[in-house]
């Protein structure tokens, strides 16, 4: 084992390179480039790249549990889930690849696991049953992981290629007619106000299963 080395300063070298270099640069590899070791000494702590994310998205995740936790806590379980998003967007967002990185993995601490309890104590005194509460945690993760995916590749993207994602490009390549894809395309915003109307969107729709 290689002296000095611990999981903790692992983790944190891995989340550097993944936001100097992006996820398809991450590898067992360069992360030991990064900390000046051979490769195999990296699996005395994590035993695969698997591993790695796991880690990785469990630190992302203790970030947070420690914002949510560092404000009040909601009047409802809307608003519990809307700070939640929010919070999970921004740290996602700190993050090259983030939220495609991060996705699929599995939280290794149960500390950050068991921030849900809280909320599903508040959401099933008001009323909500335990498999609708657990069902609206999971549908506003998934929205925001797929959300801040098309945003980070969009931002990306446009570093190299301006004209990827331009809306006059995209009206010559359609052609004639199609009038109300084309209006509905100038209409598309992009960052805060599209997240936050989408996430409103969402948490209406939760709203509908909760009364229903």
């Amino acid at each position: 084992m290689t002296k000095g080395l611990t999981r903790e300063r692992i983790v944190a070298a891995a989340l550097e390179l993944l936001d100097d270099k992006g996820m398809d640069a991450l590898t067992v590899r360069a992360l030991a480039t990064r900390l000046d070791v051979r490769a195999p000494a990296l699996y005395w702590h994590v035993r695969n790249k698997q591993e790695l994310l796991d880690e990785m998205a469990t630190e992302v995740m203790r970030r947070v549990v420690g914002a949510l936790a560092a404000m009040p806590p909601g009047a409802d379980w809307r608003e519990d889930l809307a700070a939640y998003a929010r919070v999970l967007r921004a740290e996602y967002l700190l993050h090259r690849d983030g939220a495609r990185t991060f996705s699929g993995t599995r939280i290794t601490d149960p500390d950050v696991v068991r921030m849900k309890e809280p909320w599903f104590e508040r959401w099933i005194a008001s009323g909500w049953r335990l498999a609708d509460a657990a069902d609206a945690a999971d549908v506003v993760t998934a929205f925001v992981v797929g959300f801040v995916i098309e945003e980070q590749e969009q931002r990306q993207a446009a570093e190299t290629d301006p004209t990827r994602y331009s809306v006059a490009h995209r009206e010559v390549w359609l052609g004639e007619g199609a009038s109300l894809v084309k209006e509905a395309g100038r209409l598309h915003d992009d960052g805060d106000r599209r997240f936050e109307r989408h996430l409103g969107i969402v948490l209406d729709g939760l709203a509908t299963r909760r009364s229903g």
